[in-house]
């Protein structure tokens, strides 16, 4: 069998983690239970564990774990692991706290096992009967946040009806290596030139200036991490979104700046001003939630100014709508929120020295990570439970205090929120700005 290397920007994800900056994303989805279980049948939330300790085994990118090769140096790849125990990757946890959201902090503060392959789903059995939540924990190195959807997918309950084939992994050609050599070089050539590009449009932004203190987190809370989640009406975000015009991304956005704006304020922190902080906005290469499934990380990014001085709210949209189209308009592979695709031009020895010194320059490329995972339209369940929530979590950078993760489920929006306990013990207050300002667009264009 080939081996199969990670790829440049996997290994990237690998060699940049630590302890206490761990590089797993997180989903929290919460379960409501049709009814009260038959005789014998036990809980909802042992079910669940049960039946994802059941199917793991049977899903061939669960159970695969990262070794590090001699050739080429520096470099990993993917191997079966021969004791793989579902015991090990699925958790029943009893808790007293009523908001899954409270137990989810701890847990995504510690790393996954890099020994084994880099999972885990917790089953969160609060005092409801009547609910449940899994906190899913999946390494950027195995998947983005398409990849790790259809991962998590393949554990719920069969969805009736066909399932959408898997497309292949753009790259993966036939023909002699002599045959597609110019192809090869042309493409090296076209690289440098988009390297040389990306690295300009980054010295172009400039160093992180005027950057409020609350997004930034020093070594005293590293570790640390606090977990909050909001639900919002689809039907309002629509309709700020078809009177003030943008897109729906826009108007999520535009929430998260004029929350931090509130946030801020009610911190008791000085009035914004200047550009404001650099929000990078991950770009997913794939097609589809089942494109190119298992091949890892397919990421671009945009990176975008969001404007906290501005003190009106239409004004603030129309300016994130301006800076979106223009990113649009240049592409994924252009400006300095590409940067992720630097990762091709490094050599795997470069990953494994200079991972750390990437993870301690994170602050000097963003300063908040704002980051949208697109859900279809099926209607999960595990066990007959429904999915009635879905919180996507982000991995929080060094130096960085909070980062924004959001998606739209069965008509509702999600915001997921994770953010450095020591230097946000606060995060409440932002869910409630998020709320504050989607009201205030609301009555402003009705």
């Amino acid at each position: 069998m080939a081996t199969e290397y990670l790829s440049p920007l996997d290994l990237a994800f690998w060699r940049m983690e630590s302890a206490d900056h761990p590089m797993h994303l997180g989903a929290l989805a919460v379960f409501r239970t049709p009814g009260p279980p038959g005789p014998g049948d036990g809980d909802a939330a042992e079910r669940a564990a049960a039946l994802l300790t059941a199917r793991c085994a049977a899903v061939p990118g669960l159970r695969r774990r990262i070794r590090d090769v001699l050739l080429p140096l520096g470099a990993a790849a993917w191997s079966p692991d021969p004791g793989f125990d579902p015991a090990r990757h699925v958790f029943l946890v009893r808790t007293d706290l009523r908001c899954p959201h409270e137990a989810a902090g701890p847990l995504m503060a510690r790393p996954l096992d890099r020994e084994l392959p880099p999972w885990e789903a917790h089953v969160l059995a609060g005092p409801d009967p009547d609910s449940f939540a899994v906190l899913f924990k999946f390494h950027h190195a195995l998947a983005d946040g398409l990849g790790a959807l259809a991962l998590a997918a393949a554990l719920f309950d069969e969805v009736p009806g066909p399932r959408a084939p898997v497309r292949p992994v753009p790259g993966q050609r036939g023909g002699s290596v002599l045959s597609r050599l110019p192809g090869v070089l042309a493409a090296r050539v076209q690289g440098v030139g988009q390297a040389l590009e990306i690295g300009a449009a980054m010295a172009r932004e400039g160093l992180p200036l005027g950057v409020p203190a609350a997004l930034t987190a020093g070594p005293a809370g590293a570790g640390s991490r606090t977990v909050a989640g909001l639900a919002l009406d689809l039907d309002e975000v629509n309709l700020i979104r078809k009177g003030a015009g943008g897109t729906v991304n826009d108007v999520l956005i535009t929430l998260v700046a004029g929350a931090l704006r509130r946030w801020l304020a009610g911190r008791g922190d000085p009035e914004p001003l200047g550009a404001g902080p650099r929000a990078l906005i991950p770009v997913s290469r794939r097609r589809g939630p089942r494109d190119g499934e298992g091949a890892g990380n397919r990421l671009s990014g945009y990176l975008l100014r969001l404007p906290l001085a501005e003190p009106d709210p239409l004004r603030r949209l129309d300016r994130v709508r301006v800076g979106m189209d223009r990113n649009k308009d240049a592409g994924p592979a252009r400006g300095a929120g590409a940067v992720a695709l630097l990762a091709d031009h490094v050599h795997p020895l470069g990953h494994r020295l200079g991972g750390p010194l990437v993870a301690q320059a994170a602050r000097l490329l963003y300063d908040i990570l704002v980051t949208s995972v697109p859900l279809p339209g099926l209607t999960f369940s595990l066990g007959g439970s429904r999915v009635h929530e879905v919180y996507p979590l982000a991995p929080l950078a060094r130096g960085q205090s909070l980062a924004v993760a959001v998606s739209t489920y069965k008509g509702t929006v999600h915001y997921g929120l994770v953010a450095d306990a020591a230097a946000v013990p606060d995060l409440a207050a932002l869910t409630g700005a998020l709320r504050a300002e989607l009201d205030t667009l609301v009555r402003e264009v009705s």
